[in-house]
C-alpha cells in the first residue's frame, strides 16, 4: 500500500510539472494585454479555473464510479490521478495566467520579495548553501525551497530573477497534486478530492504571495490527522506509519519554512501531551508512555533530517562566530495585535469557517478528524497569545502569519461539515414521514440529492477560485508596475531607475574582468539590484532578514563612520578594517557633496518597523587613489581597484 502511494505521488507529479509548463509556456508564446488594463486576462483565468475544478469533479466521478461494487480498478486509477491533476491545473490557471503579461511574480520585487528573489538569485550560484547576501556565511534563513530553486533555474537556463515565477507556479502546483493525493489516501477518494480542492483555493488566497510557506501550510491539515494517529492511535501496533509520515514532514518543512514548523511541531507536542492525559484519565488502547515515546521519535529524527540544511548554520554559531542577537520577531502590525478570527469575517470562506468550527466542537468527543483539527486550530490560537505576550519582553512570535494556517484548517472541517449535512439531506430525500420509500423511488431521489449537492459545491467552488485574482489585486498589479531584470515594466510604461542596473553591471564587470560575480562584493542600496544580479552584499536588505553572524548593526555603524573620510586613503583603511570583506564597488546615488547610501535600522516596536536614513559619502574620499567612479543614469558606480 506504502508503495502504490509512493507510485501515484510520483505520477501526480509528473502531471502537475506537466500542466503547468503546458499553461506556463503556451501563455508565454502570445502577447496579452497587462492585467489591469484589460479583462482579457481574468476571463481566460476564469476559464481555466473552470476546466481545473471540472478536472477534479471527473476525477471524484470516476472514483465513485471505480469503487461501486462490483468495482473497476482502472476507473479508479483514473480518478486518483485526475483530480491531483485537477488541482495542479487550478494552481497554474489561477496564478500562471494573471502573470502571463509579466516575468515577475506575486508583489514583484517590492518590500519582502524582494529578499527572497535575491535568495534565488544567489542560489542559483552554487550547489552548496550560501548565504543570501554576505560573503563567506552559511545561509540561516531555510534554504530547502531556494535550493531547489536554483537547481530549477539551472535545468531551465534561467537568471534566479526569471526563474522565481515558473518555479513558484510550479512548486505550488506540485504541492497541490501531492497534498490532493495525501487527503484521498486519508480519506474516500472523493471527500479527499474536495477538501484539497478547497484547501487549495484557499491557500492560493491567502498563502501564494510566499510560495515557499504556502507549501508548507498546505500539508499541515492532512498531517496533523496523522499526527493524531501517531501519538493517539488505535491499538497499541498502530500509527508507526503515522510516526514516520510525521517525522518526515516536519523535517522537510523544517528545511523550508521556521515558522510553520514550529507552529506544527508545538500541535504536536500538544497532541503528545492531551494523548497522555487521556490515557492516563480513563482506558486508551495504548500505554501511557507511548505518546511521549512517539514524540521523542519525531522529535529526533525530524530535527536530523533538519541538520541538511541547519547544520553549516549551527556549527558556524557553536565555533563561537561574533552575531547580532537577530531582529526576525520584530514585526507587530495592527493584525498582529489581534487574535485571527476568519470565521466572523464573512463571505464564503468566513462562512465555512464557522461551519467548521462548530463541527470541531460538536464532533469532538466522536471524531479523531475533528479531534485533530480541533488541537491544530487550539495550537494556533495559543501561539497567537503567546505572541501577543511576547510583546511585553521586546519581541513577538509573529502570530499574524500564522493566519493562514488556520483558515485552511477551518475550511477543511467546514467541508467535513458540509459533507455530514449533505449525507444528512441525500438520506433524507430516500425517506418520507419517517419511514423508507420505496427502493426503486428512494435512489432515484438519492441519486438527485446528490446531483444537486455536487453542481452546489462546484458553483461554491468556482465561485471563490475565480474571486482569487481579485484577492490578489494588489500583488498582481505590482508584478506588472515594478520594472524586472531586463529594465522592462510589464505595463508597458516607463521603467523605474532599475532599467540602469544592466549597465551598472556591466560597470562593475568591466572593472574586475577576471573575478566571478560571485566573488565580487557590492554595497547597493539601489533597490532590487541584487536581487536581479548575484553579488555578494555588503549589507542585507534590512536587519530582519539578516544573517545574525554578519552583524547587521556593526556593518551599518561602520556605513555610518563613512561620511567623515576626508580622502581616499582614511577611506580605503574603513573598508578595510572590519572584520569582514570590504566592498569591491559601491552603487550610490550622487547629490550635494557626496555620494549617498540609503540604510535602514530596526524600530521595533514602532509600526512601520523600518527607520530609512542616508549616508553620504563625501566627492573628496573616492577621488583618485584605488577609486575609480563612473555615472550610470541615476548612479554612481564607486569600484575599488
Amino acid at each position: 500500500m506504502a508503495l502504490r502511494g509512493i507510485g501515484l505521488a510520483g505520477a501526480a507529479a509528473v502531471l502537475a510539472a506537466v500542466v503547468t509548463a503546458v499553461v506556463l509556456g503556451a501563455f508565454s508564446l502570445v502577447t496579452f494585454p497587462a492585467y489591469g488594463n484589460s479583462n482579457v486576462l481574468l476571463a481566460l483565468t476564469v476559464a481555466g479555473q473552470a476546466a481545473a475544478l471540472a478536472l477534479v469533479a471527473a476525477g471524484v466521478l470516476c472514483a465513485r464510479a471505480g469503487e461501486r461494487a462490483p468495482g473497476r480498478a482502472a476507473l479508479v486509477r483514473v480518478g486518483t490521478l485526475a483530480a491531483p491533476t485537477g488541482s495542479a491545473l487550478l494552481v497554474a490557471t489561477t496564478l500562471g495566467i494573471p502573470l502571463a503579461a509579466t516575468r515577475l511574480y506575486l508583489h514583484g520585487v517590492s518590500v519582502d520579495q524582494e529578499f527572497r528573489t535575491q535568495f534565488l538569485t544567489r542560489s542559483t550560484t552554487s550547489l552548496g548553501l550560501p548565504d543570501m547576501a554576505y560573503a563567506d556565511l552559511p545561509s540561516f534563513y531555510p534554504s530547502g525551497w531556494f535550493w531547489l530553486g536554483g537547481r530549477f533555474a539551472d535545468l531551465a537556463g534561467l537568471e534566479g530573477w526569471a526563474a522565481y515565477k515558473p518555479w513558484s507556479i510550479l512548486s505550488l502546483a506540485v504541492a497541490a497534486a501531492l497534498v490532493t493525493v495525501l487527503w484521498t489516501r486519508l480519506l474516500r477518494t472523493d471527500l479527499g478530492a474536495v477538501v484539497a480542492a478547497a484547501s487549495v483555493s484557499v491557500m492560493l488566497a491567502h498563502g501564494s504571495p510566499e510560495p515557499y510557506g504556502a507549501v508548507v501550510a498546505l500539508f499541515i491539515p492532512p498531517v496533523l490527522l496523522l499526527a493524531w494517529h501517531a501519538v493517539s492511535p488505535t491499538d497499541r501496533r498502530g500509527g508507526r506509519g503515522a510516526t514516520l509520515a510525521t517525522l518526515l514532514f516536519l523535517g522537510a518543512s523544517a528545511c523550508m519554512y521556521t515558522l510553520y514548523t514550529g507552529l506544527a511541531a508545538a500541535t504536536v507536542v500538544l497532541m503528545a501531551l492531551v494523548a497522555t492525559v487521556l490515557a492516563w484519565w480513563r482506558s486508551r488502547p495504548y500505554p501511557v508512555w507511548l505518546p511521549a515515546a512517539r514524540l521523542a521519535v519525531i522529535g529526533v529524527g525530524s530535527l536530523l533530517l533538519a541538520l541538511i540544511v541547519w547544520a553549516p548554520y549551527l556549527l558556524a554559531a557553536l565555533r563561537g562566530a561574533p552575531a547580532d542577537s537577530g531582529t526576525a520577531m520584530h514585526y507587530l502590525p495592527d493584525a498582529g495585535a489581534r487574535l485571527p478570527l476568519p470565521m466572523t469575517a464573512g463571505g464564503l470562506t468566513g462562512w465555512v469557517c464557522l461551519a467548521g468550527l462548530v463541527w470541531i466542537v460538536a464532533r469532538a468527543w466522536t471524531s479523531r478528524r475533528a479531534q485533530a483539527l480541533g488541537l491544530g486550530v487550539a495550537a494556533v490560537y495559543l501561539w497567537c497569545l503567546a505572541s501577543l505576550a511576547a510583546t511585553a519582553v521586546g519581541t513577538t512570535m509573529l502570530g499574524f502569519r500564522t493566519e493562514p494556517v488556520l483558515i485552511l484548517l477551518l475550511v477543511a472541517a467546514g467541508v467535513f461539515a458540509l459533507a455530514d449535512l449533505a449525507g444528512l439531506v441525500v438520506r433524507a430525500a430516500g425517506r418520507q414521514g419517517g419511514h423508507e420509500r420505496p427502493a426503486a423511488e428512494a435512489g432515484r431521489r438519492r441519486r438527485g440529492a446528490v446531483a444537486v449537492v455536487g453542481v452546489l459545491a462546484a458553483l461554491a467552488g468556482l465561485a471563490h477560485a475565480q474571486g482569487v485574482p481579485d484577492h490578489l489585486h494588489e500583488e498582481i498589479r505590482l508584478a506588472y508596475t515594478d520594472t524586472d531584470g531586463d529594465g522592462v515594466r510589464a505595463d508597458q510604461r516607463p521603467p523605474g531607475p532599475e532599467s540602469h542596473y544592466a549597465e551598472v553591471d556591466r560597470v562593475i564587470r568591466e572593472a574586475f574582468p577576471d573575478r566571478d560575480r560571485t566573488d565580487i562584493v557590492v554595497v547597493s542600496t539601489a533597490d532590487a539590484f541584487l536581487s536581479y544580479h548575484p553579488y555578494l552584499a555588503y549589507q542585507a536588505v534590512t536587519s530582519h532578514y539578516a544573517n545574525p553572524l554578519g552583524r547587521y548593526a556593526d556593518r551599518n555603524d561602520a556605513m555610518i563612520e563613512w561620511e567623515e573620510a576626508t580622502g581616499p586613503d582614511e577611506f580605503l583603511a574603513m573598508l578595510s578594517d572590519t572584520p569582514w570583506r570590504a566592498p569591491d564597488a559601491i552603487v550610490a546615488r550622487p547629490g550635494g557633496s557626496g555620494y549617498t547610501l540609503r540604510l535602514s535600522e530596526d524600530t521595533y516596536p514602532n509600526d512601520p518597523n523600518v527607520r530609512r536614513f542616508s549616508v553620504t559619502i563625501p566627492a573628496e574620499a573616492v577621488e583618485g587613489g584605488p577609486f575609480e567612479v563612473h555615472e550610470v543614469g541615476p548612479f554612481s558606480v564607486i569600484t575599488v581597484n
